[in-house]
Order: structure tokens, then C-alpha cells, then sequence
């Protein structure tokens, strides 16, 4: 078997500092500020895209993921790692999915924009990056005590088609129905005019950067979910250095282009309710560690065959409409009317399922 050099310590943190100034560069051409890249912010921005959600100033069918899932693809193919797989508890994967999600945007993000955040000097981000840690300790310690969804089975090649193909559906949708200026509709497509939805990179830097990620992250196995659970189960820091090279790089470069802003209050699309920054993140941390990776990471596998990934990826999805629909998300304004009871809410779902799957003799 040949060396892959991506998923050494030095491509490990050569990918982790590419993706960070990737990342930058997004926010730099037209992307949200401290949002470069945000898997739970772009997923939410798709569902409102294609109308299952009405929150108008998140509805933006992003090339980045769909870039994400055809650049794992690709790559898969290219080096006869593509393999079809699933049958691991899918319905409780897609659970998971929809209640990382909802955990993520009562945050306002996904552990990679946790990283983002912080790199562009938002203090509140510390509280997310904690409720992360804790949610993915919490995660472990199930693992130690034989936590299991069960084994993967090969499937049918058709089956790992079906969510690049379905990517590459929306892309081309993107393409037909461009965005209208002055108008929130564009044919079945629906575009924010103001907010976190109308602010974006043109469609070909944004999915051309996307597909690159996702050859990198394919190839080295990139998980920021991952990344954690290593730390604290086993001590290593492999994946952890990637993390700590994509924060380098992002911090170097908001300071290089005065992007950098230090402090807790007027931070982008963010509210500095502590408690609820660190419990959303506790939430979605605990969700990603039973479903077996980041959402960035779960768009990889599915990438690459992963049915159950998939399907986590697509709960995600679903859980973005539900938020918004249901008062659930937060806004800079502080957190949704129901938001506090769906952290709750989730949390429990969470345990019930880490109990549910604990392994008995």
C-alpha cells in the first residue's frame, strides 16, 4: 500500500493550516465574517434555499457543501477508496443529525466556525469550544462503557451514488436558477436579501474551494470531532494538530487582512449568552461523538460511499427547518424563544441513545 502523505503528522497539519486560510479567504471574497467555513451555518443556509425553512436572512444554496461531498467523491474514486456502506443504526444516525444541528445553531455553528470564531477574536466562541469539549468527554465515556450503533455492511454501489448525485442536483439547480437582484425568489430557489445568506464568494470560487477541501479532508481524514476524542481518549494529538494549525492559520490571516477583532459584544452573527453558548455546543459535541465524527467529516464519508453518513448529513438538514420553524435557532438578538428547551430536549435524546446502544452481556 502506497504512503499516504495527507494523513501524516506534517499533511495533518498541512491540511488543517490550508483549509484555515481557505477558509479566510471565503470570508475575504464575499462570505460572513468569523464564517468562512461553517458546515451546520451552510446547511441551515441550504435548507432555506429550497424552501424548508422562511427565516429570510439564512436561505442561501451554498457551493461549498455540495463541493465538500463531490471533491470526496472524486478523490474516493480516483484512489479506489470509494466504497458503498451503511446498515450502522441509519434512523438513529439521522436522530443524531437533526440534533446536532439544532445544538450547533443555538450556538450559532459548527465546531469548525467554533475555531473561525475564535481566530477572529470573538470571546464567545471560548464557551462554544468548552461545551464542545464537554459534549464529546461525555461522548467517551459511553465508548469506554461499549457504547456501539453496530457494524457498517458493504451495499449496493448505487446506495453510496445517491448523495453525491444528489449534490450534484442541487448544484445544478444553482446554476439554472441564479440569484434575481432585488428578488427573494428565483424560480424554486429562494435567496436572502440581507443578513448571513446574502453574503457570499461567487459560486465558482466558493465550489471550487469546497472541492479542494474535500480532496484534502478525504485524504487525511480530517475530523474536528475526531480530533477531541483522540486527545481525551487516547492521549494523541495527530488529528488535534490539524485543529490547532487551521486556528493558526485563520488568526494569522485575519490579522494580516484586519479582520481580527478581539471581544464578546457586536461579534458576526453571534450572541454572548455564556450558558447557552456552552449547553448548545455540550448538545451538538455530544450528538457528532455518537454519530462518529464532525459534520464537515460525516459529508467526507458520505463522500466516499457512507450511507449513514449521509443520512446524518440529511438529518442535519432537517434539523435546521425544524429550528427555524420552531423558534428554536438563536439569533445576535440571544437565543430562540424555545431554544433552552430544546437543548434539553436534546440532550436527553442524546443519553437515551447512549444508553440505548450501550453493548449488554
Amino acid at each position: 500500500m502506497k504512503h499516504n502523505w495527507f494523513s501524516s503528522r506534517m499533511g495533518m497539519v498541512a491540511v488543517g493550516g490550508v483549509i484555515g486560510i481557505l477558509a479566510i479567504l471565503l470570508q475575504y471574497l464575499g462570505n460572513p465574517a468569523n464564517m468562512g467555513i461553517c458546515v451546520a451555518c451552510f446547511e441551515r443556509d441550504i435548507a432555506g434555499s429550497i424552501g424548508l425553512h422562511r427565516a429570510a436572512v439564512v436561505q442561501y444554496l451554498r457551493p461549498e457543501i455540495i463541493g465538500f461531498v463531490l471533491g470526496s467523491f472524486l478523490t474516493a474514486l480516483l484512489f479506489r477508496e470509494f466504497r458503498a456502506r451503511g446498515g450502522s443504526s441509519p434512523l438513529t444516525r439521522y436522530v443524531l443529525g437533526v440534533v446536532a444541528m439544532i445544538g450547533a445553531l443555538v450556538f450559532l455553528g459548527c465546531p469548525w466556525r467554533v475555531m473561525l470564531r475564535l481566530a477572529g477574536g470573538d470571546g464567545n466562541a471560548i464557551f462554544g469550544f468548552l461545551g464542545l469539549f464537554g459534549g464529546v468527554w461525555i461522548g467517551t465515556l459511553f465508548f469506554k462503557n461499549g457504547y456501539t450503533l453496530g457494524r457498517t455492511a458493504g451495499q449496493n454501489p448505487a446506495v453510496g451514488y445517491l448523495l453525491p448525485l444528489i449534490m450534484l442536483g442541487l448544484l445544478i439547480l444553482r446554476l439554472i436558477f441564479t440569484p434575481v437582484e432585488g428578488q427573494t425568489q428565483s424560480g424554486i430557489l429562494w435567496y436572502s436579501l440581507k443578513g448571513p445568506g446574502a453574503a457570499h464568494a461567487s459560486v465558482f470560487i466558493s465550489l471550487l474551494i469546497g472541492l479542494l477541501v474535500g480532496f484534502l479532508a478525504q485524504r487525511s481524514r480530517f475530523c474536528t470531532m475526531g480530533a477531541l476524542r483522540d486527545l481525551i481518549l487516547f492521549r494523541q494529538i495527530h488529528l488535534f494538530s490539524g485543529l490547532l494549525a487551521l486556528m493558526a492559520t485563520a488568526l494569522l490571516a485575519n490579522v494580516f487582512l484586519g479582520q481580527f477583532k478581539p471581544g464578546f459584544t457586536g461579534q458576526p452573527v453571534a450572541h454572548t449568552q455564556a450558558l447557552w453558548n456552552f449547553a448548545g455546543m455540550v448538545v451538538a459535541g455530544f450528538a457528532f461523538a455518537l454519530a462518529g465524527g464532525c459534520p464537515g467529516r460525516q459529508l467526507f464519508l458520505a463522500g466516499e460511499g457512507d450511507s449513514d453518513a449521509g443520512l446524518f448529513a440529511l438529518g442535519m438538514i432537517t434539523g435546521a427547518a425544524i429550528s427555524h420553524n420552531f423558534g428554536l435557532a438563536s439569533s445576535p438578538d440571544g437565543i430562540g424563544p424555545h431554544g433552552m428547551a430544546a437543548v434539553i430536549i436534546g440532550l436527553m435524546v442524546c443519553l437515551a441513545t447512549g444508553f440505548g446502544h450501550l453493548k449488554r452481556s
